[in-house]
């Protein structure tokens, strides 16, 4: 059986900038697999190559065995994309707006009705069917927009970003909408930069860094490969290089240290990993007690999808967001600098 989405060796260039380097990946039928990564690191340009929207300098698209480049029609009929911006005609009601998608699509007459009352109900959208979308909230919109792009029943449900802005509740459903459809037989491929969403939703990750696809597996089996547990350690709340390096040194010598990186944008604190073991903490403060620096801070965790990000790129997704929002708004800069 043929890869549901199927990407090799993607690249597209905006000028100067290199947005996607040689990504590859491939989306096996049936599962919900995710895209990781901070904004601007390539995910949107990625989905709108597979759904035919923007045009890769080079690579291979395929969706079930159908080229997206050769035969982008066929491979169209195939997709359902929710794009991360909502777009609704707000004097429409989510029914009309459903009605006009339908036809658009060019539904049976008679598939129509049922159609809409099915996944209406399924949604939770039945009580606001017949309600203007311009009072609508933004998660009625997206739920209404999830709606929108399913009425055609695609092999491929491709979301970007689906529940960024919404609360808890509206997110709830979605997650829980999405499991369903991947339970059903729809293939999901979706965009976060949440990592408890990735975490909670995909049954395969790729991590995307600048243009790259840097890790790739199931979340569980990308957090063992990091190895270990994590420490946090922060000497003092803004801590000089001077002595984050001098703490390192000491950290990288005791046995149960498999790893130290010093996080700059976060105050020069640590990031250790660690053998599993409950007095892990305990030796650490010993070592820097006898060495008479400080500790602000320490915790001790499992691996999360974030620590793979980290050991590796040496930076937080938070980080990552944070560098991103800087160069687009220097006030930002400003912000993480006194971090």
């Amino acid at each position: 059986m043929a890869p549901a989405v199927l990407v090799e060796q993607l690249q597209k260039r905006y000028g100067s900038a290199e947005a996607v380097k040689n990504v590859s990946f491939q989306v096996e039928p049936g599962e919900i697999f995710g895209l990781l990564g901070p904004n601007g690191a390539g995910k949107t340009t990625t989905l709108r190559c597979i759904c035919t929207l923007t045009a890769p300098d080079a690579g291979r698209v395929e969706v079930s065995g159908i080229s997206a480049l050769e035969q982008p029609k066929m491979a169209r009929q195939l997709l359902g994309y929710i794009a991360q911006e909502v777009a609704l005609d707000k004097v429409l009601t989510g029914r009309e707006l459903l009605q006009l998608q339908a036809a658009l699509y060019h539904l049976p007459k008679a598939a129509i009705a049922p159609r809409i009352e099915s996944i209406t109900e399924r949604l939770g959208l039945t009580p606001w069917a017949d309600q203007k979308t311009g009072t609508y909230s933004g998660g009625l919109k997206k739920r209404l927009d999830l709606a929108a792009g399913l009425l055609h029943e695609p092999a491929v449900l491709v979301l970007d970003e689906p529940t960024v802005g919404l609360d808890i509740e509206s997110r709830r459903v979605i997650w829980d909408f999405l499991r369903q459809l991947r339970d059903r037989g729809t293939t999901v491929l979706l965009t976060s930069h949440y990592l408890e969403e990735i975490d909670a939703l995909a049954d395969r990750v790729a991590i995307i860094d600048r243009g790259q696809v840097i890790a790739e597996g199931t979340p569980s089996a990308l957090k063992d490969r990091v190895g270990g547990d994590r420490i946090t350690l922060k000497i003092r709340e803004f801590t000089s290089l001077e002595e984050a390096e001098q703490a390192k040194s000491l950290a990288a010598a005791l046995p149960f240290v498999q790893d130290v990186i010093i996080n700059n944008a976060q105050g020069n604190s640590l990031n250790l990993v660690v053998a599993s073991q409950s007095d892990a903490i305990s030796a650490l403060q010993q070592a820097l007690k006898a060495a008479n620096l400080p500790i602000f801070g320490i915790a001790q965790a499992r691996p999360s999808l974030d620590d793979v990000y980290l050991s590796a790129t040496g930076q937080t997704l938070l980080d990552a967001e944070m560098a991103a929002a800087s160069q687009r708004d220097p006030k930002v800069e400003r912000k993480q600098s006194m971090r």
